[in-house]
């Protein structure tokens, strides 16, 4: 039986490979020897090779026990021993997907999914892109701001129709509140993957949400009324007196929608501590008297 050739090999990366090195040197290979743009003899076996090698290198775990047993932690036989052992992904390389679907009051079954086979796109401007799925039905995958994510958005879209050449047709589709990197929602003909850019104030945890707030050490001490920014606007919170550095101050019901069902998460307002670097002689002395009490 022939020997399996060595998944870096297949991808080209050493061993030692960023996931981001991993990641470009597939779609490379992927938009070379995928069977409906390479025509040659044996693409299609090709791309199922570099299809394993990724779906196997992208991922930590997979990657670690890959690196310590070789093919030998994918093997079904790996498994079978008399111990009555699987081996550590049970059923071989092409088990590595997860979703789950619903019924969403968009018009659309909503879907979180990861899917290493997944990933081939080809990218046709306005940060829209196509992907092929194993089922041959149309993915598309789409980026959007933070807080188009966050609040929901409608777009409009050129849906490449038929074969390369044939032109696009323009299609309006709702994005709902709440959506994140990953989520994937489902259209009549067609699926949509998003990807949101990260916001420099707002962090996303879930469907909470955190900002760090700067108040001065005086506030901290006395308490103060400040302003916060939220997704709806900005919002006076109230500061108590002896307010410690990273404390944080829960705003019920601020966070992200729940995509699905009703409600939201909550947002938090991380206090940071301002430390004065240019003190005047009279806030030296007073600072040097509060030290002596």
């Amino acid at each position: 039986m022939a020997t399996k050739r060595d998944y870096y090999e297949i991808l080209g990366v050493s061993k030692s490979a960023s996931v981001d090195e991993i990641k470009k040197a597939y779609r490379k290979l992927a938009l070379e020897w995928h069977p409906d743009r390479n025509k040659a003899a044996g693409a299609n076996e090709k791309f199922k090779e570099i299809n394993e090698a990724y779906a196997v290198v992208s991922d930590t775990k997979k990657r670690e026990q890959y690196d310590q047993f070789g093919h030998a932690a994918f093997s079904r036989e790996a498994g079978s021993g008399s111990a009555g052992q699987q081996g550590p992904f049970g059923q071989g390389p092409f088990s590595y997907s997860w979703s789950s679907s619903g019924g969403s009051p968009f018009g659309a079954d909503f879907e979180q999914t990861i899917d290493p086979f997944d990933i081939f796109e080809q990218f046709f401007g306005g940060g829209f892109s196509q992907r092929q799925t194993r089922a041959r039905r149309e993915v598309y995958e789409i980026t959007i701001d933070f807080l188009e994510a966050v609040r929901g958005v409608t777009k409009e879209v050129h849906i490449p129709r038929g074969r390369a050449g044939e032109g696009s047709v323009k299609k309006t589709i709702k994005i709902p509140a709440g959506v994140d990197t990953g989520s994937r929602i489902r259209f009549d003909d067609f699926d949509i993957v998003v990807s949101v850019r990260p916001d420099k104030q707002f962090k996303r945890e879930g469907n909470d949400l955190i900002i760090d707030q700067e108040i001065s050490y005086t506030q901290a001490a006395l308490g103060s009324v400040v302003s916060v920014p939220t997704i709806d606007g900005t919002l006076s919170i109230r500061i108590q007196p002896g307010t410690q550095p990273g404390t944080l101050i829960r705003l019920h019901g601020k966070g992200v929608t729940h995509i699905r069902g009703s409600g939201r998460g909550d947002q938090y307002v991380r206090i940071q501590l301002t430390i004065p670097t240019h003190l005047s002689r009279r806030q030296k002395e007073l600072l040097e008297e509060l030290s002596r009490d």
